[in-house]
């Protein structure tokens, strides 16, 4: 497929990467040179330095003959602006990343009025994410697909596991039939499975479900973890507003611990029903105080990956709690893996893996 995209920040090229890597033409518009050329030279993709709101800048990217406009900049009335454009000249498939939450609330209409095809919104799809796992506490990492309808969970598999040395097969026959075993991480090697291929115990199976089946499942396994009813978040940001308000939804305690005095009042106002601390969320003693050696899971949502490592590193050494970390700098991946910090959610990652996975639906249809 051909494919535009417009803007190349963190999004842009995490998504011109992989895209790249899976056989797509792309061309990337930016008004912004270096950027464009540090895409160069590390992609093999094509660069038009220009405005994308345009008309002759994409006529220059080759909006006629494209498949698919995604417009990624750090305004969401520039992607908005990118999209229409594109839609009455090239007729081709838009996506738009629209961060604003009174522009989300109305996005059904813009979808509509617009001709998007869709759109994603970064910090509401990290929240999502981490919902999912709150919701999946023993999970390591949660995928949703039509709709709901199906999940694919990351799950390791306990030492003394039922499961241990058995065989695809007779997992499908004798634990749980209605799963799809895709793909085990064994040792840092992933391994496609077939019904001859062994089960073992710290293996990390990744495993299609229906959702109202999961915790059926996780018994059989023998993964046990009791329910999350309180959560400690750190860091008062966008993310935080809409996990906060999804978790409050679910009848969970919430408690968020935010320096910034005026957010805090803004978190106030739009959340009632959880807890706003104003105080720095890396003060030790101000931590134990809140309770974070008795909270059920901790979230670490900073704007400084730094500080997030640290205080998850933390909460693993005072608490039991399930953790969640933001990073978004994922460049010393093998190293973080290591850490005991959970699970860790990437914004720009989660963005770019939602878009894929359109892109891919669109390609096979």
């Amino acid at each position: 497929m051909k494919i535009i995209i417009v803007g190349c920040g963190k999004v842009g090229y995490t998504l011109a990467q992989q895209l790249n890597d899976e056989g797509h033409d792309i061309t990337i518009i930016d008004t912004n040179e270096g950027k464009l050329d540090h895409a160069l030279s590390q992609l093999d993709v094509q660069a038009v330095t220009g405005n994308g709101t345009t008309f002759r800048t994409q006529e220059e990217a080759g909006i006629k003959d494209s498949d698919l406009l995604i417009a990624v900049t750090g305004k969401d009335e520039v992607n908005l602006l990118c999209c229409l454009i594109a839609k009455k000249s090239g007729n081709c498939n838009t996506i738009a990343r629209v961060r604003n939450p009174e522009y989300f609330e109305e996005i059904n209409y813009l979808r509509e009025e617009l001709g998007l095809s869709m759109a994603v919104n970064p910090e509401y799809a990290c929240a999502q994410s981490i919902a999912h796992l709150i919701e999946v506490p023993s999970a390591l990492d949660i995928t949703v697909f039509a709709k709901g309808r199906v999940n694919m969970l990351q799950v390791k598999v306990p030492e003394g596991s039922a499961i241990h040395h058995m065989t695809v097969y007779d997992f499908s026959t004798k634990i749980h039939g209605n799963t799809l075993i895709c793909a085990i991480e064994r040792e840092h090697e992933v391994l496609i499975p077939d019904g001859n291929t062994l089960i073992c115990s710290g293996d990390n199976m990744y495993i299609i479900i229906p959702p109202a089946e999961i915790h059926h499942l996780l018994t059989k396994i023998g993964i046990k973890a009791k329910p999350i009813k309180s959560v400690m978040i750190v860091g008062g940001g966008m993310i935080s507003y809409y996990l906060a308000s999804k978790l409050n939804a679910a009848h969970l305690q919430v408690k968020i611990i935010e320096q910034n005095f005026d957010i805090c009042e803004r978190l106030s106002e739009s959340l009632p029903h959880t807890m706003i601390i104003n105080g720095d969320g890396s003060d030790r003693q101000l931590l134990l105080e809140e309770g974070i050696e008795d909270t059920d899971a901790f979230i670490s949502l900073t704007n400084l990956d730094e500080e997030n490592l640290i205080l998850s590193l933390f909460a693993n050494k005072v608490s039991n709690a399930k953790k969640v970390t933001k990073v978004d700098k994922v460049a010393f991946g093998e190293v973080v893996d290591e850490l005991p910090i959970g699970t860790i959610a990437c914004p720009k990652n989660i963005t770019a893996k939602s878009i894929i996975q359109y892109v891919r639906a669109l390609q096979n249809s």
